[in-house]
């Protein structure tokens, strides 16, 4: 057995609204030995995303959800500190869904496992920007909004991970980037250094009007990433023919009832033009993801795609840390540092 200790995080209960530390168990256990044909990673860099809220409640979804005392969901960016695997000596940065803990086996042919470039960009990035939400906000744009230049793209969460590459590469593609964010801070960062063109703040009591005064010609593609009283002040702009990429829709994941959430389907079929809208998942593109990986480093540097992350120091602190998210209290993509 390894003298390593793995530093891992389970789910003891199932959270009831906005998940508590107690929720969580932090664990302290020996880091095993990689077999034939696997390798030890140690974990640098954690991610930590809103969908990780669904798979610790057991509704239906588009993913099985956490039994109690899993290792909690999570991609991470790792370095391999033991191989058994020739293309994988001491040394290589991967990525992958080995979740929040500090050690984890990995095999070559896993699932989720990326070799990383660190010469594309930072690291980091490898869970953020050109990782899974870069690629989320992507593919979700491209391949599902559908974007045509001249066109208005509006992006809820727009400081966000997902949501500051989406209006980002609206840009890029020539249309007219309308974010909402929380908080003037948010929406200067989206306008001034992520180059939206508008930015509306969410809080403001005059929202929907304000909404409706930033796009006179209406909405041609809404990125939903919030739903709530964002999508219902959205919904009616949008035009005969619009596009919704449905990433996510936060402001129902602490939700402690059904009643409580009106999904955008139900709000899209009260409108007389419904929009072409689907719920999509980022790994229906994961033959492609290499690919987008390189395409997003490019305009990082080139300086068309710029990135801001919230980092908090050490695992243990991922429990309070992933509530950031629900609290707006994270600026861009929030991620914990795991080791050096």
């Amino acid at each position: 057995m390894s003298d390593r200790i793995n530093t891992r995080i389970v789910l003891k209960s199932r959270p009831h609204g906005m998940p508590q530390d107690d929720d969580f168990e932090i664990q302290h256990i020996p880091a095993a030995n990689p077999g034939t044909a696997e390798m030890l990673l140690k974990t640098r860099w954690l991610s930590l995303d809103p969908y990780m809220r669904g798979r610790m409640s057991d509704r239906e979804s588009y993913a099985k959800p956490l039994a109690l005392g899993d290792v909690i969901t999570a991609g991470v960016v790792s370095e391999v500190v033991e191989s058994n695997i020739d293309d994988y000596p001491v040394g290589t940065i991967v990525t992958g869904m080995y979740g929040w803990q500090s050690y984890a086996i990995g095999k070559a042919d896993d699932y989720r496992l990326f070799k990383v470039d660190a010469d594309l960009a930072p690291i980091s990035t490898a869970v953020g920007v050109t990782g899974m939400p870069g690629q989320t906000a992507y593919f979700g744009l491209l391949r599902v909004g559908k974007p045509v230049a001249g066109e208005t793209v509006v992006v809820s969460a727009a400081s966000g991970a997902v949501g500051s590459v989406v209006g980002q590469i609206a840009k890029i593609q020539g249309c007219r980037a309308v974010g909402i964010a929380g908080g003037k801070a948010k929406c200067d960062y989206v306008v001034d250094e992520l180059g939206f063109d508008v930015c509306i703040d969410y809080k403001d009591p005059d929202f929907p009007n304000l909404l409706a005064k930033a796009c006179p010609d209406g909405v041609d593609v809404y990125f939903e990433n919030v739903g709530g009283d964002v999508l219902a002040a959205v919904a009616p702009l949008l035009n005969k023919g619009a596009r919704v990429p449905v990433c996510g829709f936060i402001s129902a994941y602490n939700a402690t009832s059904t009643e409580e959430i009106k999904t955008p389907d139900v709000v899209f079929a009260e409108l007389d033009n419904p929009p072409e809208s689907r719920f999509f998942v980022v790994t229906e593109w994961i033959d492609e993801f290499e690919e987008s990986a390189r395409v997003l480093g490019t305009w990082i540097k080139e300086g068309k795609l710029k990135y801001r992350e919230t980092v908090v120091d050490g695992i243990e602190n991922a429990p309070s840390a992933f509530r950031m998210l629900f609290t707006g209290d994270n600026f861009g993509k929030l991620m914990i540092k795991v080791s050096d």
